[in-house]
C-alpha cells in the first residue's frame, strides 16, 4: 500500500507541476504519434483478436485481458490513414478513457519522454474538422502529433448530450448562467456546450489553460467585475501550453478571479484527480462524459456558490 501511495503523490505533483509523460509509437511509418501516460494501462505484444461480426472496420477485433474483454481498434485506419498489417507484429496499447477500457493497435512503440506542457503546442490552425490531432510537440528534433482519441472514439461509439430529463434543470437561476469552457478537443468542448445550452447557459470556449486564462484576464483588465462576463468555468486537464490544475492555481493566484467557481471536467481518472482538486482549490470534479451526471454537477455547484 505505501508503494501504491507513493506512487500516486509521485504522479500528482507531476501534474501539479504543469508536466506530463508523454508514449512515442508509431503507425506504420516514421511519423511518432503521442498519448498520455495517465491513459495508459499497459502495452502488450498483440493478443489473438477475434473478429466480431457486423463491427466498425477500424475495430480489428477483441481480446480478453485477464478475464476483461476489449475492444482492439486500429488506430491507424481510425484516423484516415491505411490500416496496419500483420496484427502479430503489432502492439496493443491498453487505455481507459472515459470510464472505458479499450486497446489501440499500433505499428511500434517508442519510449516514454517527460515534458512541461508549455513544450507541447496547439496544432496549426487552418488543418480543418476532420483532422485528429489536439496537440504537437517536438522531440528529437522531430515533429510528434498528439493524437485527439476523444474525436476518435466519439466517431466510433457516439456521445449522447442529451439531456434525459432536462425540465428539471430549467430553474437553475433567474437570469442566464455564463460559462467558460475550456479543453483542447474540439469534439469534448462542443459536448460540453451542446449539454449546457439545453439548461439555456450560454457558452464561451477556449482551446487551452492559457487561452483560458487569457480570456479571463482580458475580462477583468478593464476594472470590469469578473461575474460581468462569467459565472463558472469548467475545464479539462491535460491541454497544451498550460494544464487544468495549472489554470485553477493562476486562477485562485489573482485576486480579480479567485472566487470563481472551478469544476474539472476530464477522461483522467481515478485518486490522481481527487487529490489535486484539493491541491490546486478546485470546487468539483467530474470524470468525461455523461451529459445528465454533468448538468447534476453544474447545478450543484451552482447550489453551492449560491448561483441557482
Amino acid at each position: 500500500m505505501a508503494g501504491i501511495m507513493a506512487e500516486v503523490d509521485q504522479r500528482t505533483n507531476l501534474v501539479g507541476e504543469n508536466r506530463m509523460e508523454l508514449l512515442l509509437f508509431r503507425l506504420g511509418g516514421r511519423q511518432r504519434f503521442g498519448i498520455n501516460v495517465f491513459k495508459v494501462r499497459e502495452v502488450i505484444q498483440c493478443p489473438a483478436l477475434t473478429r466480431m461480426a457486423n463491427a466498425d472496420p477500424v475495430v480489428r477485433g477483441v481480446a480478453n485481458l485477464r478475464g476483461q474483454t476489449i475492444s482492439v481498434i486500429d488506430l491507424a485506419q481510425a484516423i484516415g490513414k491505411r490500416a496496419l498489417p500483420d496484427e502479430a507484429e503489432c502492439f496493443v496499447i491498453v487505455t481507459e478513457y472515459n470510464r472505458a477500457v479499450q486497446g489501440f493497435l499500433v505499428s511500434g512503440v517508442d519510449r516514454i519522454v517527460n515534458l512541461n506542457w508549455k513544450e507541447i503546442n496547439s496544432p496549426p490552425r487552418g488543418l480543418g474538422r476532420h483532422n485528429y490531432m489536439t496537440a504537437v510537440t517536438e522531440v528529437d528534433g522531430e515533429l510528434v502529433e498528439i493524437i485527439d482519441v476523444e474525436k476518435v472514439l466519439a466517431e466510433l461509439t457516439g456521445v449522447n448530450t442529451d439531456l434525459s430529463e432536462p425540465e428539471d434543470y430549467t430553474a437553475l437561476s433567474e437570469r442566464r448562467i455564463r460559462v467558460l469552457v475550456v479543453d483542447d478537443s474540439s469534439v469534448a468542448r462542443n459536448q460540453i456546450k451542446r449539454t449546457l445550452e439545453q439548461l439555456g447557459m450560454e457558452c464561451t470556449l477556449a482551446a487551452n489553460g492559457r487561452e483560458g486564462l487569457e480570456t479571463l484576464r482580458a475580462w477583468v483588465a478593464e476594472g470590469d467585475a469578473l461575474r460581468e462576463h462569467v459565472d463558472i468555468l469548467i475545464s479539462d486537464v491535460e491541454m497544451p501550453e498550460m494544464d487544468g490544475y495549472t489554470l485553477t492555481t493562476e486562477v485562485r493566484n489573482d485576486d480579480r478571479l479567485a472566487d470563481l467557481p472551478v469544476l474539472l471536467h476530464t477522461s483522467l481518472s481515478g485518486v490522481f484527480n481527487k487529490n489535486m482538486v484539493q491541491k490546486v482549490g478546485a470546487d468539483l470534479f467530474v470524470p468525461k462524459f455523461n451529459a445528465d451526471e454533468l448538468a447534476t454537477e453544474v447545478n450543484r455547484l451552482l447550489e453551492m456558490k449560491g448561483l441557482a
